[in-house]
């Protein structure tokens, strides 16, 4: 399925340069299990694909979209200093217009890595950063 091939492309590029850090963050990936250590900084990764079509009468074409979100989890009650310098380093790593590729397959990064209002928890401060892609196959 092409939504499963676009989410690890997008969470294989997330988790390689979390890695590369000079703190290196955790990735949590859909239905990983993962209890954070109190007041660790953290990213969750999440592909939401929007429904599959077809731009053509003889049904050969997939037009694969939806958004790839990724939700920075820092501790809470430090403003948005640590979640915002993570927010615009996740948008230079997905330029917009930025092509990937795993095996015949090509997504495109449609939009800018956008991020969503903060949302303050007992523990913990998440600001989501999203982008809309696409992949077309024939």
């Amino acid at each position: 399925m092409s939504h499963a091939i676009i989410a690890s492309i997008y969470e294989a590029r997330l988790i390689a340069w979390a890695k590369a850090l000079p703190t290196p963050l955790k990735v949590v990936v859909e239905n990983e299990a993962y209890k954070p250590v109190d007041g660790e900084t953290y990213l969750g990764a999440f592909a939401l694909p929007a429904d599959t079509a077809s731009n053509t009468l003889g049904g050969d074409h997939r037009l694969y979209t939806g958004v790839f979100q990724v939700s920075i989890v820092t501790p809470s009650g430090k403003y948005r200093g640590a979640a915002s310098e993570l927010a615009d380093q996740i948008a230079a790593l997905f330029p917009l217009y930025e092509r990937n590729s795993k095996g015949a397959l090509t997504v495109v990064t449609m939009t800018p890595v956008d991020p969503g209002p903060g949302i303050p928890d007992d523990t913990t401060y998440t600001v989501p950063v999203s982008f809309l892609y696409r992949a077309d196959t024939n």
